[in-house]
């Protein structure tokens, strides 16, 4: 039987947006219908196959988005969105074949959703880039979104603490809002609705995050909260800063007692 750790490393090593979905997809199906066992037996690549479109900038030399309603400001917009969920595919494929063999099998079952999740959020962005006129990897896109990956690539807690719990998914909460409401003012009522299904989704990661970042403290017996604080501390090259969706952390397990006494 495949391991989970071979099917995680294939997706990881797909290079094509689509083919990767898919893949995704099909790995969630595998895993459902019990084709996978639960051992991570093989190496996770340190960085996974991307495709040579869209050109990767750091984050000092991305283009700025254009101010205002137009049709090109929303396509940047949908396209750094697009990149980002492109990425998060591969963020939770890997933690999956990195750590999955380190929790119980519902940890994987989550995963496993957030993994298809990430690859169905993607799907519906390319698709109104099309409809737009426009597809992901017209336009460059952030290099640094692996980064957090690859400082977290040794240890399981460190990898919950930093990539669900502050740097992708949590942010996501805090900004989405307010992206949802600059598309509807603007009449774009399908993008609108497209966010709106990925918030609701993130709240759902952010707890994923969280509720196996506790479970792995109370094995450990660490306290969660302090725990989190110190990794944060000393693990994120970033700063935490407002503004905080604290209704949707706090849905998500993630309350102010994490992040507040660190926020700047």
């Amino acid at each position: 039987m495949q391991s989970l750790g071979e099917a995680a490393r294939a997706v990881l090593l797909t290079a094509d947006p689509h083919d990767k979905r898919r893949a995704a997809r099909a790995l969630a199906r595998a895993w459902r219908r019990g084709a996978l066992a639960q051992r991570c037996d093989v190496a996770m690549p340190d960085q996974p196959a991307w495709p040579a479109e869209p050109a990767l900038l750091p984050p000092n030399q991305m283009p700025r988005r254009r101010k205002g309603g137009s049709e090109r400001g929303r396509i940047a917009m949908l396209h750094a969105l697009a990149h980002i969920e492109f990425v998060a595919i591969d963020l939770a494929v890997d933690l999956l074949g990195r750590f999955g063999g380190e929790f119980p099998r519902t940890f994987v079952d989550d995963w496993i959703g957030v993994a298809a999740d990430e690859a169905m959020h993607f799907a519906l962005l390319d698709r109104r880039l099309r409809q737009l006129g426009s597809f992901y990897g017209e336009l460059p896109a952030h290099a640094g979104l692996w980064e957090a990956a690859q400082a977290t690539s040794d240890d399981a807690l460190t990898r919950l603490a930093i990539v669900p719990m502050v740097v992708l998914e949590a942010r996501g909460l805090d900004v989405t809002p307010a992206t949802v409401a600059r598309f509807r003012a603007q009449g774009d009522e399908a993008s609108a609705k497209i966010l709106e299904r990925i918030y609701t989704d993130e709240i759902r990661h952010v707890s994923a995050g969280t509720v196996w970042f506790n479970w792995m403290c109370d094995e450990l017996g660490f306290a969660p909260a302090p725990t989190w604080q110190t990794l944060v501390k000393s693990r994120f090259r970033g700063a935490l800063k407002p503004p905080f969706n604290d209704s949707a952390r706090r849905d998500a397990g993630l309350t102010q007692e994490y992040y507040a006494v660190i926020a700047s």
